[in-house]
């Protein structure tokens, strides 16, 4: 989610990618962990320390602790605030939409993935927009394959939510990674047919869309972490961590642990 200049992806072997496939399955139990546990009443700093205990006890680091001098294991926004939520003393509510951004290093490789839970009964059109999102992550990920290309991407994203109204948050992005949680190439969540890097095999990235029920801009609070919708309208923010190989997309993190309390085709 972090803009840098154009470079070269750091092309990941097949060997390479089953490491971070099993970073990412530990990333998904934590997933199913939180899904358990999230619930009205929590505060985001509770549910922070249990998925940083969880990743821990299993032999994981914590990917976003101390990077970027990040204070938190997680990062955890409600309702309005985008991306980059701080874990703080907010007591989640009934109809709270909250989406838990979480990153898994093991074998020396990252994992990194986002959902957005949902509390209780939440509005029609809220559930149309986590929905949607959800939706356009599909379709960026099947996009991922050779002969596309980083522009094909972001356009099958933008594509599917603008037309139904949503706005695309264009100043936060998807990325590379692997032995850096930060890698090549940027993966924006909008853009052009053929346009940006080719796709190629050995690639590993997040595809991370974030889109807004109102208008697409966004503000940084003041604790220099937090990013919000300028118009407080809802936001949703779904990602996944997918390798390109055999010249198609493979979906390394999960949501499986999670789909017996959150489906999204039951929105």
């Amino acid at each position: 989610m972090f803009k840098r200049k154009v470079k070269q992806p750091i092309l990941k072997t097949a060997e390479q990618i089953e490491l971070i496939r099993v970073s990412a399955d530990l990333l998904g139990r934590t997933h199913g962990m939180v899904a358990e546990a999230i619930r009205p009443g929590l505060t985001t700093l509770e549910l922070d320390k249990m998925a940083h205990d969880f990743i821990k006890d299993h032999a994981g680091i914590p990917s976003f602790l101390g990077t970027y001098n990040c204070p938190s294991s997680t990062l955890i926004s409600v309702n309005e605030v985008v991306v980059h939520g701080l874990p703080s003393n907010y007591i989640l509510k009934e109809g709270d939409i909250v989406s838990v951004d979480m990153g898994v290093k093991m074998n020396g490789f990252h994992s990194d993935s986002a959902f957005t839970y949902w509390l209780g009964e939440i509005k029609p059109e809220v559930k149309a927009l986590l929905k949607a999102t959800y939706e356009s992550l599909c379709k960026g990920i099947e996009a991922a394959r050779v002969g596309n290309t980083i522009g094909d991407i972001g356009y099958a994203v933008q594509n599917h939510v603008q037309p139904k109204g949503y706005s695309v948050v264009r100043e936060l992005i998807g990325h590379g990674l692997g032995e850096n949680l930060h890698e090549p190439p940027e993966v924006p969540n909008y853009g052009k047919r053929g346009s940006g890097p080719a796709v190629v095999n050995g690639m590993v990235i997040a595809i991370e869309p974030m889109i807004n029920l109102g208008r697409k801009d966004i503000i940084e609070m003041p604790d220099g972490w937090t990013i919000r919708t300028v118009d407080k309208k809802p936001s949703a923010h779904y990602e996944h961590t997918v390798a390109v190989w055999d010249n198609v997309p493979q979906v390394l993190t999960t949501f499986k642990y999670i789909e017996h309390l959150f489906s999204i085709e039951q929105l």
